[in-house]
């Protein structure tokens, strides 16, 4: 798979510019236009980075054949939220939203 391809589809697949995508992944614009500059691949961490700001997973990313989901700000702020829950908050959360 070629990463950088991966993050222009992914990124031109919501209409984002590179600015955007940087601002979404809490990057530098430079750092991402050095990448394909350079043709160097970015280190996890970016990646990482990539993947939050694009709310997918890493292994949604490296999973070519998947139909890509984009999320909006306010789905990834609960998703951001859910990953700061304990176990038992989440549980009391699914309670919460089953009851509704």
């Amino acid at each position: 798979m070629n990463v950088l391809k991966r993050i222009i589809q992914l990124r031109t697949e919501r209409g984002w510019s590179e600015y955007q995508l940087a601002e979404a992944a809490e990057l530098p614009q430079s750092t991402i236009s050095s990448w394909y500059r350079k043709d160097m691949l970015p280190s996890i961490g970016s990646l990482e980075k990539i993947c939050r700001g694009l709310g997918i997973t890493m292994s949604r990313f490296f999973d070519e054949n998947d139909e890509s989901v984009s999320l909006t700000s306010e789905q990834r702020r609960l998703l951001n939220g859910w990953e700061r829950l304990t176990p038992r908050q989440r549980e009391s959360m699914l309670f919460f939203l089953e009851s509704l």
